[in-house]
Formats: structure tokens, sequence, C-alpha cells
């Protein structure tokens, strides 16, 4: 299994109010935990595309964000997670300009993760009028498909669809190197494991909450797989979870970090956004939130697998159960509750102590794929 970040540019109401150069110090932070993540030996990081998301995500420009990474970091991959294809957010054409300029930035570490975006308020901003997310699925569908014919022909053939149209172009540039990045899906809902598994798509997998949820969806996508008619040149056979990490010298001080970092909140404004995700029992209507987590409810939560905490041993141990589950890459979320030091530290000791006793390969798994196709 291998390890990756997330990031997501989390500007809670709190931090915002006591400190007007807060939305900065989130997106510098977080562009500094990327950086110490490659010296750590995370071989993912993954930044996120949001819109109107108020306090949840104010990372809306990740491409501009990864390129900057692109030239910060040595080894690590860098993930849309995601690029919105659906023509009335981002042209198709454009998407798959951008995606191929930040392979050449990157020299082929380059992820390309899409989408249909957080949710109804999101995404139904770009679409006047509408007021069905399914709406989202067929514009995505007709989209997808076409990215390897734009990256791999000489001259793109063209398209004419439902939803947006083009005629004979050269889409330049072209991918660095032969093939092209990775292709994902972010999953919103279980049904779209196995759909992704047919296409031929890695998985990201932001709407897993808990390994016991992770162990029948990654079989759905595993048969599923099995059997795909890739959109592009290869099979990315993939499935990325994430998980709240925290990794102190002591399980003790884990927990205590934790309780101050206003978990509740973060998870809070998840469900209030994410309104395609299925939403677990007990989880309140915004603006209603969950209660703010005790050292018993972290305890809960650690002991129904709903993430992770503690020394770097317990980490271990809690990181080896999303790898029996069968997940290929555990991402983190490192929210900005969060100190910025003990956010750092986390990194330091999931890449010392972590990392090398479960992902013993020295070369990326995408990396693997490209190269074989």
């Amino acid at each position: 299994m291998e390890f990756g970040l997330f990031v997501q540019g989390y500007v809670p109401a709190a931090r915002a109010e006591a400190d007007p150069e807060a939305e900065h110090k989130a997106l510098i932070e977080e562009t500094e935990y990327v950086i110490q993540a490659d010296r750590s030996g995370f071989k993912y990081a993954w930044a996120s595309e949001h819109h109107f998301l108020e306090e949840y995500s104010h990372l809306s420009a990740n491409d501009v964000y990864l390129g900057y990474l692109a030239h910060a970091t040595e080894r690590i991959h860098l993930g849309s997670g995601i690029f919105n294809p659906l023509a009335p957010v981002n042209h198709p054409v454009k998407v798959a300009e951008k995606v191929a300029m930040l392979d050449h930035l990157s020299e082929g570490r380059f992820e390309f993760g899409s989408g249909r975006g957080a949710g109804s308020h999101e995404i139904l901003g770009f679409m006047p009028g509408i007021t069905d997310m399914n709406h989202t699925k067929e514009l995505w569908e007709e989209t997808i498909a076409e990215f390897p014919k734009m990256w791999l022909q000489d001259e793109y053939v063209g398209f004419q669809g439902k939803h947006w149209s083009l005629p004979p172009r050269k889409i330049l540039p072209k991918p660095y190197g032969t093939s092209h990045p990775a292709m994902w899906y972010a999953a919103g809902s279980p049904s779209s494991y196995a759909m992704a598994g047919r296409k031929g798509l890695g998985v990201l997998g932001f709407s897993v909450q808990k390994v016991s949820d992770m162990e029948w969806v990654v079989e759905s996508y595993k048969t599923a797989v099995k059997d795909a008619e890739p959109v592009g040149g290869f099979v990315n056979d993939n499935v990325m979870v994430t998980s709240t990490a925290i990794c102190a010298e002591t399980h003790a001080k884990a927990v205590e970090i934790a309780v101050g970092g206003g978990l509740n909140y973060l998870q809070s404004l998840l469900f209030r956004y994410h309104d395609t995700f299925p939403r677990p029992e007990g989880i309140p209507q915004w603006p209603e939130l969950l209660p703010e987590y005790s050292e018993e409810i972290i305890e809960l939560l650690i002991a129904e697998e709903l993430m992770i905490c503690g020394d770097p041993d317990e980490v271990l141990r809690q990181c080896k159960r999303w790898e029996q589950a069968g997940a290929d890459q555990l991402s983190f979320g490192l929210p900005i509750g969060i100190s910025p030091e003990d956010t750092m530290n986390s990194i330091r000791l999931i890449g010392e102590h972590v990392i090398p006793k479960i992902d013993t390969d020295p070369v990326h798994r995408t990396t693997r794929f490209r190269e074989a196709a």
C-alpha cells in the first residue's frame, strides 16, 4: 500500500475571524506540508478543486497550485483531486491542456483525477436552471473517454456531443513521454467504484469513512476492473482512500492534539456541502454541528477505525488494517485546525516509522502501469 497527502485549503471561520491573513496562511502551510511529505517518502499529494465552499475548501485554482508544487518537489506524484471536466465548469479541451502541461512540468509525476464535483451547492452554481445532480453524470460520461484521444491523436478528430463540441484540432502540448498520466475518478457513492473499474480508472475514495466500508466496495471495484474496457491507454487498477491522521510521540499526545483540532467542525462542513455522499446515521443537518470531540469520542473513533491516531506503532497497526482491507493507497487529510508544528511532526513520524514498513517498492504503482503501456 502506498501513501499520500490530501490538501484542500480549509479555512474555518474561527481562524478567519482571528487572523485577517488566515486564508493566505492556510494555503501556504498546506504547500509546506506537501514539500515535507515529498521529503518523508510519501508517494502522492492530491489537491482539491472546489468552488463556493466557504470554510471547507478555498483551494479552487488547483492547476496553479500544482504547477508551483511541480517545481518545489522532486519525487512525489501530484494529483488533481479533482479537475472538474464538466463543460459548464471547465471546457474539456482546457482540462486536457492543463493535464499535459502539468505532466511536463512535473516530468511525468502528474495524476489526473476527475469527477463530478462536491455537491449541489458547488456544481449547480455553474448550471442555472438545473436542479438534479444526476444531470452531471451524463456530462461526465460523454467526456471522460475523449481525453486520451486529445492527448494521443496527432490531430484530435473532434467531438460532437450533447453538451459540448469541437472541430478537429491539434491539442497541445502532448503529455510527457509516451502514453498519458494515470486517470482516476472521485467516487462519491459505493456504486461508483464498479463503474470506475469497468472503465479502467483508479478510484479516489473520498467517501469511504471506515475500514469496514472499504472491504465490500473494494471487492466490487476489483471484480469490475478484471474485465475493464479502459477509456485510456492502460488500466489504472488502484483504489485510494482518505483518513484523518494524527501521529505523535505518545498516544496521549496524539489524542490531545485531536481533541483540540476542531475535527467535529470539519466533519460537519463535509456533510454540509457533499450532499451526494452517503450520510451516516447521527450526522446533523447544517447549521447544527456534531458535538465537540472529547478524549472519549476520539478514543471511540480510533476503536471504530474512523480515524488514524496514536504513537508511531499504533499508527502503523491502523494503516495495516487499511492495507488488509484492500486499499492500494492511503491518503491523509491533515486539517488546519491542528497546528502546523503538530502537522509537520505527524508527516515526519509517519515517513520515518510507518511508510518504510508498509511501502517497500521504490517505484510508484501508476508509473509501472504507465511504463507498461
